[in-house]
């Protein structure tokens, strides 16, 4: 028993000893010993054959459908507006026929809502050797079974350990780090050891990930006394940032361990956690935003105005209170590759460890980052108009797609205040057409 012991303590060690050499002590510096690039390329070049054996062993029709990229969507919708669409079933002011288009884009509603399925995973053309996918693929050939079963083996028993244990160094480093620089003094030694601290362990993190982030314009990243704005996918985005630069961090309070990272955080830089249910703590947040960005010597800001993590595939309606604060904004657009993992975080179906251990069985994590021009609020523009124009150049920069649905609706039912509005604008149609008091009368 005692030389099993033994035994364990030396391979435990060596385990500590290569994680710490290999990969903790290069990210403290910010070195890369071109490991993980070496990795995706052999990974690469893994799914390429893979996807290649796929399109022998299935239909041609399925094999045309992952060449051409062809799209999952079920139902071609109809762009035109309410009046020209009614406008071509009806032949006069009003028609009981009129009821058939709202029953279409009721049914379109049910069988593919455009914004429900925006928090569910992406589906994939083509399959990336995870059974977590949506398309389920069957035995194709024994090969690609021997390449599944060996990938599975590398993914739980070796890089799920290595993952685990340098996510396990990078947390307990980010909360011991930031709680000792908390006690500190408020001063220029206590922002660089905090940065430090940010910037050593996001670095931890990301390798814990296999992340490979490809950052553009690097001469366009927030400066100090800016807000930072970006689309939301997965509370990695905030690590995923942190690994090129600081920032004070605004977002809801959570529990569990997120609330505890939270906490031990906010001790060594301004961050501003708050209650989304408090309408109070709104306009505390809102008051010390705009003093944040009053003092240019401050880390800039990083907000995600969606408020919710959205699944990789599209950006929703940004929220108006980060355009009201001032200042410059500076955009930001994140795009997963989601052929090596998925990164999109469903809060209402996993809580933060099993996410974390999802991801941590994946591939890899691959990310593009873009840096845009700092902009401000135009003369004559209100902040919903600011917001919008915001959004819409992050999702043409990341190749999203752009939606003006609320992301709230992750939570909640959709504001009677939609469905009256569809019903005025059914009535002034109506009225437009010139009905008659009588017609009216007879509605009544």
């Amino acid at each position: 028993m005692e030389v099993l012991l033994s035994v364990l303590l030396n391979v435990l060690g060596c385990w500590f000893a290569a994680a710490f050499l290999l990969i903790v002590l290069p990210s403290v510096f910010g070195v890369s010993l071109g490991i993980s690039q070496l990795y995706i390329r052999v990974l690469v070049k893994t799914l390429e054959w893979a996807t290649l054996r796929i399109e022998k062993g299935i239909r041609r029709q399925q094999a045309e459908a992952v060449k051409n990229h062809v799209s999952n969507v079920i139902i071609q919708r109809d762009q035109t507006t309410m009046e020209k669409a009614i406008a071509g079933l009806r032949h006069g002011d009003f028609e009981l026929s009129d009821v058939f288009y709202f029953c279409k884009k009721g049914l379109e509603a049910i069988v593919e809502d455009e914004v429900t399925q925006r928090f569910t995973s992406e589906e994939l053309v083509s399959w990336n050797l995870l059974t977590r996918t949506n398309i389920n693929f069957h035995y194709i050939s024994l090969r690609l079974t021997v390449v599944w079963v060996i990938g599975v083996l590398v993914r739980y028993c070796f890089l799920l350990p290595l993952r685990v244990t340098l996510a396990t160094i990078g947390i307990v480093s980010m909360i011991v780090g930031t709680t000792l620089v908390g006690q500190l003094p408020n001063g220029e030694m206590k922002d660089r050891l905090s940065d430090l601290v940010h910037l050593t362990c996001s670095r931890i993190l990301v390798r814990a990930l296999s992340g490979t982030i490809y950052y553009h314009n690097k001469e366009n990243r927030p400066r100090k006394g800016g807000i930072c704005v970006a689309n939301h996918t997965s509370p990695i985005d905030v690590i995923i940032l942190t690994n090129d630069g600081c920032y004070a961090m605004v977002g809801q309070s959570h529990g569990g361990l997120m609330g505890v990272i939270q906490r031990a955080t906010v001790k060594a830089c301004p961050h501003v956690w708050f209650e989304r249910s408090e309408m109070k703590d709104r306009q505390i947040v809102t008051k010390r935003l705009r003093e944040h960005v009053a003092d240019k010597n401050k880390l800039p800001i990083l907000i995600f105005p969606e408020g919710t993590c959205i699944n990789n595939t599209s950006v929703m309606m940004f929220k108006k209170g980060s355009f009201e604060i001032g200042g410059t904004i500076y955009p930001v657009a994140i795009k997963y590759d989601p052929q090596f993992g998925d990164a999109f975080w469903n809060s209402s179906k996993h809580g933060i460890v099993s996410y974390l251990l999802r991801i941590m069985t994946s591939w890899a994590i691959v990310c593009h980052v873009w840096y845009m021009p700092p902009v401000t609020k135009e003369e004559g523009e209100d902040a919903v108009q600011f917001a919008n124009r915001v959004k819409s150049a992050i999702a043409r920069q990341g190749g999203l797609t752009e939606l003006s649905w609320d992301g709230g609706l992750k939570r909640a039912k959709v504001k009677d205040t939609f469905k009256e509005e569809e019903q005025k604008n059914y009535s002034k149609m109506i009225i437009g057409n010139g009905t008659s008091s009588s017609a009216s009368t007879d509605l009544d």
